[in-house]
């Protein structure tokens, strides 16, 4: 669910994130960015029951887009104490400002569409760049997601030769 006051942007996650959002979200930060009006976003965890660390590298790569151009961290709400834990053992208290509680929002949310038309390979090259986002917060997510990405940049490199050689 997305809204937007007078540029400050709302981003509410619900039920189980997973990658399948991860190319929407990305559009939709593109659009976000690109509007003027932009003045600072808050990101609801609230609703959200699970999320993947493909979804936790986007809003990491958010966060890190706010703060080289508005030089401010956005604000992040999380009630639940297994996804709290999860944020902060990768790094988040450092790219976030963490809350568990925000009062009501007044604005009206709409759901974003979700958007098919990524194939695999962009599919895949969109994780690699969520987990190396993750990468860069710690060392910890560097070793943990490590063997992850290689894997991931390896299959890469052999669906473009097949690709090549068709």
């Amino acid at each position: 669910m997305v809204g937007n006051h007078e540029g400050v942007y709302v981003l509410r996650f619900e039920g189980d994130v997973r990658l399948t959002v991860s190319g929407t979200f990305d559009r939709y930060l593109d659009a976000m960015f690109a509007d003027p009006r932009f003045v600072s976003v808050l990101v609801d965890l609230s609703a959200a029951v699970a999320i993947d660390s493909t979804s936790l590298g986007v809003l990491a790569k958010l966060s890190i887009a706010v703060q080289k151009k508005y030089q401010q961290l956005p604000l992040l709400v999380c009630n639940a104490q297994d996804i709290l834990r999860i944020l902060q053992s990768m790094g988040f208290e450092d790219v976030f400002v963490i809350v568990s509680d925000a009062q009501e929002l007044r604005q009206q949310l709409a759901e974003l569409p979700l958007a098919n038309d990524l194939d695999e390979e962009e599919m895949r090259l969109r994780v690699i760049e969520a987990h190396e986002t993750l990468m860069g917060l710690n060392e910890q997510n560097a070793v943990t997601f490590r063997s992850l990405v290689e894997a991931l940049q390896a299959e890469s490199s052999a669906t473009v030769s097949r690709r090549n050689v068709s």
